[in-house]
């Protein structure tokens, strides 16, 4: 096509453009344009008759300075007058500034819309292909109802050139992303579909990604795409660099195709027929075989393009899933790149390894490069790499390497940079619980959880070792020993503490035996910390010590001088000062047995799906956590039986929402919800009732109280 030059008559623009260049300060440069504005301004109102090559000049100039920074109010009536011009430079420079300047709301829209129909009808194709270029760039919802119907015409037609099939497969495209309730489907999409035949590869370029983007919307009318696909790809891959020299880049024949016909394949399952599978198969293999071929050139160009169609091969191969043998041959491809030094490359490769790491067929084969992968967590020095090792490592976790991959992320830890530490905990709390084989390496790990990285230790993380320590008896002791002992530290996280108040609180009776762990010594040890915490600790740290009273009578008196002293009773915190005034009241006037009652053990958590999960798949999103690779694998848990994924239980938190139902009955349950268990035992004979007992069981942060 032609262009505007010089020698077009031009002069003018150059000028003007050099003596912007040449100006020596921002006010200079704003004084010349503005005398050029009003030179302008001048032309177009005072010269009615102005030839087309001057306002195409004028124009031109116009643009120069918008792209310049500076606002253009004036010159667009005159740019939609270079449409109806039959000169190539002039009509090309109009449409450049309505692509550029027009917005989508303009009144001109109309008058830009019948100049685009003429040249549409036109049949001259760089007519056409300028108003297709257009239609797409400026790509509005009226231009879409306008041309929605009449672009797919033209791309189908067969006597329609190669080079405005082109503009109209991108224009449709464009038209598709910005307005796809207007794009009708019909007859046009079994048609564009047999472009993939094209011989011409810029068409079958431009087609595959108007057909990708239609199939992920309407799978079942593009179906018939996968079998002309495969074709095409095969043609490619096994042709040779000489064969397609036109569209050879870097020796890799057709780079751009063959990566848009791989995301193609991807909208779909592995074909049903025998004969396509076999073919595709054919082709990913001969993929994988040239990758291991050495390099016919140098330059990094090269190895791009080669290794885009390689990296998309295995994506196809991991979205299809079905071929052990392809998955192995791509998992141990992708290994020779863990230690590549391009930085894309090891990025690249740890991020497809851990969508292979899901699969059945190449979790094994994943697992031998776990020292690889360790290494780069520890010597990588590019922080979104190492976040892709430690997502690897999540990835490919199982039973019987678990506590080599926790101990190596809480080590890594440590050191690890402050934006991924948070997603670490989370992980390395969900393999801990999922993987465990005793709950004492569980409960060790979180703890090392909480004083490696205690300000990165969500809610969650902490309510989920409760919810744990509560359900299982033969934990209970353990914890128990090992918070008290982690207690002792001269500096502790405030989250130890929380979690320490709350289990000795519950099960500090199971290690009061010991001397070295006297109910006295458990107290004191609790409440050294307690002028550190904030006030929702200082909460639940009073409720251990009401909790203490119920187990350890000897150490009432010494509770009772804490609850009655002035900093609690007068506290500026409405909350600590009723918690302190209603424990110090109970603790006074409730006999032994109604204590016993109200401060019982919490009862076990319901199961549920665990909230660090939750936690996780909102924080990296539902596509991107792999799920595990069969039923065996979602049953191996934190005891090697059935899984077990609770969430946070509400009654963690305050009293919340007015009840959402009621189940009433004469005897049982009268109301039960997350939050809060009412029991009621009742007689009625004609219209006299007896209520016996009624009891209210709440979460240790809300007092427990007998009705």
């Amino acid at each position: 096509m032609p262009a505007v030059s010089k020698g077009d008559g031009m002069r003018g623009l150059a000028v003007f453009i050099s003596d912007i260049r040449n100006c020596k300060s921002k006010e200079a440069e704003i004084k010349r344009i503005n005398k050029e504005l009003a030179n302008i301004r001048s032309k177009f109102k005072g010269d009615k008759a102005l030839d087309g090559y001057s306002k195409k000049k004028y124009v031109c100039k116009l643009l120069f300075i918008f792209l310049l920074g500076h606002d253009i109010d004036f010159g667009h009536m005159e740019a939609v007058n270079l449409l109806s011009s039959n000169k190539y430079t002039e009509k090309q420079i109009g449409y450049l500034f309505i692509s550029v300047l027009v917005n989508s709301n303009s009144d001109l829209i109309s008058l830009i819309n019948n100049a685009i129909k003429n040249d549409l009808s036109s049949r001259n194709p760089t007519f056409m292909n300028l108003a297709l270029h257009c239609i797409a760039n400026v790509g509005s919802r009226e231009m879409a109802e306008a041309f929605a119907a009449e672009v797919p015409r033209i791309l189908v037609a067969g006597d329609t050139m190669d080079s405005v099939k082109q503009s109209a497969a991108l224009c449709l495209l464009r038209l598709n992303r910005t307005s796809p309730d207007l794009v009708p489907m019909g007859e046009w999409t079994t048609r564009v579909v047999h472009l993939l035949n094209d011989q011409h590869l810029g068409v079958v370029t431009a087609a595959t990604s108007l057909i990708t983007t239609l199939a992920q919307k309407s799978p079942e009318d593009f179906k018939t795409s996968v079998s002309l696909a495969v074709a095409r790809l095969s043609r490619i891959v096994s042709s040779a660099s000489t064969d397609l020299q036109d569209y050879t880049y870097y020796f890799v024949a057709a780079p751009w195709l063959s990566v848009k016909l791989l995301r193609l394949l991807q909208c779909y399952p592995p074909p049903e027929d025998g004969a396509i599978r076999g073919r595709l198969t054919e082709c990913l293999e001969t993929i994988l075989n040239k990758a291991q071929e050495p390099p016919k050139s140098k330059k990094v160009q090269h190895s791009n393009a080669k290794n885009a169609v390689l990296f998309e091969a295995i994506s196809l191969i991991i979205h299809h899933d079905s071929e052990p043998t392809l998955l192995v041959r791509a998992c141990n491809q992708l290994g020779q790149f863990l230690q590549h030094r391009e930085t894309n490359l090891r990025y690249l490769a740890l991020e497809s390894m851990c969508t292979l790491a899901s699969s059945e067929f190449s979790h094994e084969a994943v697992k031998t490069h776990i020292e690889t992968v360790i290494n780069a967590l520890k010597s990588e020095r590019d922080v979104s790499v190492r976040q892709r090792a430690v997502d690897l490592l999540y990835a490919m976790c199982d039973r019987s390497n678990a506590k080599q991959i926790v101990a190596e992320m809480l080590s890594y830890l440590e050191t690890a940079d402050y934006s991924i530490r948070e997603e670490i905990v989370l992980k390395v709390a969900i393999l801990a619980e999922k993987y465990a084989v005793d709950y004492t390496w569980y409960v060790d790990t979180i703890l090392n959880l909480i004083r490696f990285a205690g300000d990165y230790v969500s809610d969650e993380v902490w309510y989920r070792v409760i919810q744990i320590v509560i359900n299982r008896d033969e934990v209970q002791g353990y914890a128990a020993k090992t918070v008290f002992e982690a207690l002792q530290a001269p500096a502790c996280h405030e989250n130890l503490v929380k979690v320490g108040g709350y289990i000795l609180g519950e099960f500090g009776n199971l290690i009061a035996g010991d001397s070295r762990s006297s109910p006295l010594i458990q107290f004191d040890l609790l409440h050294s910390k307690f002028h550190l915490c904030t006030v929702p600790t200082r909460a639940l740290l009073l409720s251990a010590y009401i909790k203490f009273i119920n187990l350890f009578p000897e150490v009432k008196g010494t509770i009772q001088v804490v609850l009655r002293s002035d900093s609690q009773l007068r506290n500026a915190d409405v909350e600590l000062q009723q918690r302190a005034v209603e424990y110090l009241r109970l603790s006074c006037i409730a006999s032994t047995d109604i204590l016993a009652t109200v401060l019982e053990e919490m009862p076990p958590f319901p199961e549920r799906e665990s909230s660090i999960l939750a936690k996780l798949k909102r924080k990296k999103g539902p596509g991107n956590l792999h799920p595990d690779l069969d039923e065996n694998r979602k049953e191996r848990s934190v005891n090697g039986g059935t899984a077990d994924h609770s969430t946070q239980d509400t009654r963690y938190e305050m009293l919340a929402p007015f009840p959402s139902r009621f189940v009433c009955k004469n005897n049982g349950v009268l109301y039960e919800n997350q939050l809060l268990q009412i029991g009621l035992k009742s007689e009625f004979r004609q219209n006299l009732g007896e209520y016996p007992s009624a009891k209210i069981h709440m979460h240790l942060s809300v007092i427990m109280i007998m009705v």
